[in-house]
């Protein structure tokens, strides 16, 4: 039979089963109409949040006498309206030490020498950048000098942060990959496709810090160091909590279950992660969706592990967490409804 004659004997099928076909032009007009409403909404989803990010209420420390605190602090809400929101320290001592523990993103001493800035660039080069640009306006402004200091500087090897920046992708498709790739090779056996998934995870943990430490150079640590096993580990747990609950979801609901989450991980988890530029330096709630979703987690953990000996990283390890936990109970609610499914089947047939 041809194509042609394979063609006639649908359409007749379906005019037998008493099902309208409709007409060619209103399924064309239909389907344009669709997939350009998807085109709108991926360029939003992946241009908008770089679009609008920018410098809004950070969390900046300032030190000093009072009354210079508070007149640098006019001419800072002058400079960039809206852009900081300042927070006194009793000493240069102690707004490093909050950097260092990522409490605040950068932080100004204000004294008779003039403003000496304090910066992160590991912690976010846009946001290091912005703060940078913010005192030298001042400074214009009031004719202070103005000095910068970087307290927790970006490796020699990626002074720009571009290895840590872009491994959103990268997480992605490491989650989603494996899911479909383990499957197929063990088909018929959860107990392997779920050790196939966790093995993976770990292996891949640990190749993506080699090649950022020993490839790329945006990792400064050796391999029997805790920091490069700290961003093993956190990429690791990054990978299971994006493969696993997609496996859950492919048991409990099929193709579609995953298909769904997949590109909701896609498209949005992997443009509102804001690993390049941290959560902080995107759109108001944007950043906080993209945090509560395993790509933004992830990368926030990363960060922490490679640059902050693990500070505030604690919010994003137990977000990767539940996610590993609710895909596990999902995974094993799933076979087990599959097994009782099986079963009940082998009973009929019998």
């Amino acid at each position: 039979m041809t194509s042609t004659e394979m063609g006639i004997t649908a359409n007749e099928e379906k005019v037998a089963s008493g099902k309208k076909t409709p007409p060619a032009m209103v399924m064309l007009v239909g389907l344009t109409a669709g997939l350009g409403v998807i085109l709108i909404l991926l360029l939003m989803v992946f241009i908008l949040p770089s679009l609008k990010s920018g410098a809004h209420d950070l969390r900046v420390g300032v030190v000093g006498a009072p009354a210079a605190v508070s007149s640098f602090e006019r001419s800072l809400a002058t400079a960039a309206p809206d852009a900081y929101e300042p927070q006194r320290y009793d000493s240069e001592a102690g707004l490093r030490d909050a950097i260092e523990h990522r409490e605040v993103v950068g932080g100004f001493v204000v004294d008779e020498a003039g403003v000496h800035t304090l910066v992160a660039s590991a912690g976010s080069a846009s946001i290091s950048g912005s703060l940078t640009g913010t005192a030298q306006a001042v400074g214009q402004a009031t004719g202070e000098k103005v000095t910068v200091e970087d307290v927790v500087p970006l490796p020699e090897g990626d002074p720009t942060g571009i290895g840590i920046g872009g491994l959103a992708f990268p997480l992605v498709f490491g989650g989603i990959v494996p899911v479909v790739a383990f499957r197929k090779i063990f088909p018929r056996s959860n107990g392997w496709y779920l050790t196939g998934l966790i093995t993976f995870s770990a292996v891949g943990g640990v190749i993506v810090a080699s090649m950022l430490t020993f490839g790329f150079g945006s990792i400064d640590a050796g391999l029997w160091s805790t920091g490069f096993w700290a961003v093993a580990g956190s990429i690791a747990l990054g990978v299971a909590a994006l493969a696993i609950p997609l496996a859950s979801l492919q048991n409990a609901f099929g193709v579609k279950g995953f298909t769904i989450g997949a590109m909701v991980m896609m498209f949005l988890g992997n443009p509102l992660a804001g690993i390049a530029g941290s959560a902080a330096w995107l759109p108001s709630g944007l950043g906080t969706v993209g945090q509560i979703l395993p790509p933004g987690a992830a990368g926030t953990l990363v960060r922490s592990a490679a640059y902050f000996g693990g500070a505030a990283g604690l919010t994003a390890r137990l977000t990767l967490a539940t996610w590993i936990v609710v895909g596990l109970v999902l995974f094993v609610t799933g076979a087990r409804r599959a097994a009782v499914s099986s079963a009940e089947a082998v009973e009929i047939g019998s």
